[in-house]
């Protein structure tokens, strides 16, 4: 028998393990298997009959299990009198959400979007909180032409006394979420109409959570 076969063998098996780690590392950064993405997840509940410290609540129990589905939600907003709850969250794929959410407290959502941020600027605590919605049209927003947009929106925000955190873009189905601190509804929509014409849907007020 030849002495060299072991050390052979070894060298080939190292050399096929490295090449299927680096295959793996290039997967995780191209986007695909064990990628994760941004997601805002939405519940539409009863007008009226929601309390934040009962999504305060519900939310707990979220981050008490999400490590079991590989999930990791960041941030929660919450319209009382409209009864909507939006979930920001980090996760492979929608999946781990549902079933996250099924074993916290089995408070499903109505529908989850893929999306992706801006960068965000820090709270100033003195006004209301703001979530305004864009629905564009499926396949008619790209994210490069909200950042832009919201570049202008920076421009003028000052002249409105509206002051914009962060926003959230999905591409697929054409839906842009912008969080904003103001003294009323009405100043975001001013800002909005000056700095590129592009006008919500509608404006929540909204209590944050994380």
């Amino acid at each position: 028998m030849n002495n060299s076969s072991p050390v052979l063998f070894f060298a080939a098996f190292s050399l096929f393990s490295f090449g299927l780690s680096a295959q793996t590392k290039q997967a995780d950064s191209s986007g695909q298997a064990g990628a994760k993405h941004l997601f805002i997840d939405v519940h539409h509940l009863t007008p009226g009959k929601i309390k934040y410290k009962d999504v305060e609540a519900a939310h707990a129990k979220d981050l008490a299990v999400e490590y079991k589905y590989g999930v990791e939600f960041i941030k929660f907003w919450v319209d009382e009198d409209r009864g909507l709850v939006y979930c920001l969250s980090s996760s492979s794929d929608t999946a781990s959400i549902r079933k996250t959410h099924a074993e916290a407290h089995g408070l499903l959502p109505d529908g989850i979007y893929l999306v992706t941020d801006g960068q965000e600027a820090a709270l100033k605590g003195q006004k209301n909180l703001y979530l305004d919605i864009h629905e564009l049209g499926a396949g008619n927003v790209k994210a490069k032409d909200v950042a832009a947009a919201h570049a202008k929106d920076l421009a003028v925000e000052g002249k409105y006394g509206v002051n914009f955190i962060n926003y959230w873009v999905d591409e697929k189905n054409g839906v842009v979420m912008c969080l904003s601190e103001a003294s009323d509804s009405t100043s975001i929509v001013r800002t909005h109409q000056e700095a590129h014409g592009l006008l919500p849907v509608e404006v929540l007020r909204v209590k944050q959570g994380q």
